[in-house]
Order: structure tokens, then C-alpha cells, then sequence
């Protein structure tokens, strides 16, 4: 499987590709795609670094690991394509922007407006079987994706970074938190948000906040 992926990220990430644990995880990826349904198709497993080049990127939106379902999943964290139905913790990302920004609750679930942005909507695992989630954990990605927090984090400045749920908040610790905003709350899953442990965390107002702040255009979430 031949890597594409924005030339931004290519000259961060280019010692990535070249190491040994990379070659496997491109191995196992590609074994993977020939023996089996996979998700996300695979021109769009790096959708999110194609979508928001390296020197765009504002705000950091971690998920875990691609949509499983058919169709789903198309390389943007928490995203769907057009024409497929939001699945429940986007629609309750969508009901937290309304009820934060008295925005209209959107009818398509693709966020690919955001990635355009500067949003990056990376997964910490790119790929996965199909109906079967988490089934590409442990196999590099999370090398993979920790290191390019690391890269956003220390050549960057003034970076929002959302992280959502118990495995996001793992990651703080490779975030210089003196550099970045970081916002944590439960997850948008109805099992985290129906406990109170989601709505009302305002975290789009208050990312555009600290933006505008810094003197960035803030975030057209609607």
C-alpha cells in the first residue's frame, strides 16, 4: 500500500515512514485489506492529514478508532460521508454546538467543512475490520498517531486540543499544556452524555474564544 499524504506532513512525519514499525503496520494494513472488509476505503486512510495541512491545523479532535459500519467511515474522526445518518455521538456533538452557539442542528454528518478549517480530525487507530471495533489496535497506529500529537504539540502554538472520553485524556501527557488549550469532557457517546458527563462542557464557544484571543478566525461550527 502506497502512503499519500498531504507534502505538509510528509516532511513532519517522514521519519515515521521510514522506520521499521511503520513498514509492519503498512503490512498489516495491506494484508488486511486483501483478506478482508476494512474501513475506511483505502485512498482515505489519511484523510484527516490531506484535509488539513500541517501548517493549518488550529484545533485537535481525537477519536479512537474508524466508524465499523458500512459506508461510515471516510478517514475524518467522528465524520460521515453525505447521505449517511449522523450516528449517535455526532448527533450529540451536533446538539452540544446547538445548544452552546445557537447553531441549527445540520442534516448531513460530513465535517470535512471543519478539517477545511483547520480542524484535524484524527483517529488515533486508521483503520479497522469491518463490524468488528477495535481490531486494528496494537498493531503501530497508536506509535503512529501519538508521535504526530507530539510533532502538533511541539512545533505548534496556541493549538485547541479536544479530547473527549478516558483514551483521549490519555494523551495529555504528550501535549505541552503551556503552549495549548486542552478541553476534556466524557465522551459524546450516549452511555458517557445521558451519565452528565457531555453536554454543557461549551467547548466550541470556548475554543473560539481562546482563537479569537490569539487572533485566529474562530471555527464556523454550524
Amino acid at each position: 500500500m502506497q502512503v499519500q499524504i498531504h507534502p505538509s506532513w510528509e516532511k513532519v512525519l517522514q521519519s515515521e515512514f521510514k522506520s521499521p514499525y511503520f513498514q509492519d503496520l503498512i503490512a498489516f494494513v495491506k494484508s488486511e485489506y486483501t483478506q478482508t472488509s476494512c474501513y475506511p476505503p483505502g485512498k482515505l486512510i489519511f484523510n484527516a492529514f490531506d484535509r488539513c495541512p500541517f501548517e493549518a491545523a488550529k484545533v485537535v479532535i481525537l477519536g479512537q478508532d474508524p466508524y465499523h459500519g458500512p459506508g461510515q467511515a471516510h478517514g475524518l474522526c467522528f465524520s460521515v460521508p453525505d447521505g449517511i445518518s449522523p450516528p449517535p455521538s455526532l448527533r450529540n456533538i451536533f446538539k452540544e454546538i446547538h445548544d452552546d452557539l445557537a447553531l441549527p442542528i445540520p442534516t448531513s454528518g460530513n465535517l470535512q467543512a471543519w478539517a477545511h478549517q483547520g480542524v484535524f480530525l484524527l483517529n488515533t487507530i486508521l483503520t479497522v475490520r469491518a463490524n468488528q471495533a477495535g481490531s486494528h489496535q496494537k498493531k503501530g497506529w497508536e506509535i503512529f498517531t501519538d508521535h504526530v500529537i507530539k510533532q502538533l504539540s511541539t512545533q505548534k502554538e496556541g493549538l485547541v486540543f479536544m479530547l473527549w472520553g478516558g483514551f483521549s485524556k490519555q494523551k495529555i501527557k504528550l501535549i505541552d499544556t503551556q503552549k495549548h488549550l486542552i478541553l476534556t469532557s466524557g465522551h459524546p457517546s450516549p452511555l458517557s452524555a445521558n451519565r452528565g458527563l457531555w453536554f454543557g462542557n461549551k467547548h466550541f464557544s470556548r475554543c473560539n474564544d481562546y482563537l479569537r484571543a490569539k487572533g485566529e478566525v474562530p471555527i464556523q461550527w454550524g
